[in-house]
């Protein structure tokens, strides 16, 4: 089984992005800072915020399981806000999203937030609510029941040092994982944490057996040419010790965000 996450960045390197997507073709695809503008009549729309503007691909979750054709596509959404076509406002849904080939039954799933709660009336203030979601699937290849969990982390504006929103956040996503997974079950969790290495939050996880293997694998960072702001670590994943690892990476080439991709193969 091949499990990638990611964060797509809202899909601004939308092109090489899909093409990534359709020769990859992950099992599960886990991603992060996903678009669904229903209502949208063009392909992209602006994201504005103060002085931050950036462009967003309009449908981003219908583009990316248009891109999977053979998976079951799952949106997650923390608000509904508004992005911009020229001066016209247009409702914008913002969240995560979980692509399940579909020879893998979802056998159980469970969506929650890990800050906060749906925001439907405006993205709100920083730091935003933020969705994790957790899937069990039945994994025929290996006569067995497979935990996935995602969650795309709080952002705090002052940086990514721990706070006591961020440990209740890791114990949300902690009680999220112990609800999905079965005592015996391969557990994987993963996501856009937006937290350093160091942070306590991997403590609040080992508390349920989970190893990170981003910090414990040498890798230098997990963000691309495209962020260039301190820090080179935001994305992680982890695994408990019923999780047989074949292979694990970080994927630094082909860009297609400012996130690199990481793959998982068990």
């Amino acid at each position: 089984m091949r499990i990638m996450s990611l964060n797509g960045w809202g899909g601004k390197l939308h092109e090489p992005l899909i093409a990534y997507l359709q020769t990859d073709q992950p099992d599960v695809l886990c991603l992060q800072e996903v678009i669904h503008s229903p209502e949208a009549a063009d392909d992209w729309l602006l994201y504005r915020d103060g002085d931050h503007l950036l462009p967003q691909r309009a449908n981003f979750f219908r583009d990316v399981a248009a891109a999977l054709p053979h998976h079951t596509a799952m949106f997650c959404p923390a608000a509904q806000g508004i992005l911009w076509n020229n001066d016209e406002p247009v409702p914008s849904q913002w969240g995560l999203a979980t692509f399940v080939r579909n020879s893998l039954p979802v056998t159980a799933q469970a969506q929650d937030f890990v800050h906060k709660a749906f925001s439907p009336h405006g993205y709100g203030d920083h730091p935003r609510s933020r969705p994790a979601h957790a899937i069990r699937v039945y994994d025929y290849a290996r006569d067995r029941m497979v935990a996935i969990v995602h969650m795309h982390g709080l952002r705090d504006v002052n940086g990514k040092m721990d706070t006591p929103e961020r440990l209740a956040q890791a114990r949300r996503l902690q009680e999220l994982a112990r609800r999905i997974a079965a005592p015996d079950d391969p557990l994987i969790v993963c996501g856009d944490f937006n937290v350093e290495p160091e942070s306590e939050t991997f403590a609040v996880l080992a508390e349920i057996g989970l190893t990170d293997l981003v910090t414990t694998g040498g890798f230098g960072g997990t963000r691309t040419s495209h962020y260039r702001k301190p820090g080179r670590f935001a994305d992680y994943m982890l695994v408990n010790r019923n999780v047989g690892v074949r292979e694990f990476t970080v994927v630094t080439t082909p860009e297609v965000s400012d996130h690199c991709p990481l793959i998982l193969e068990i």
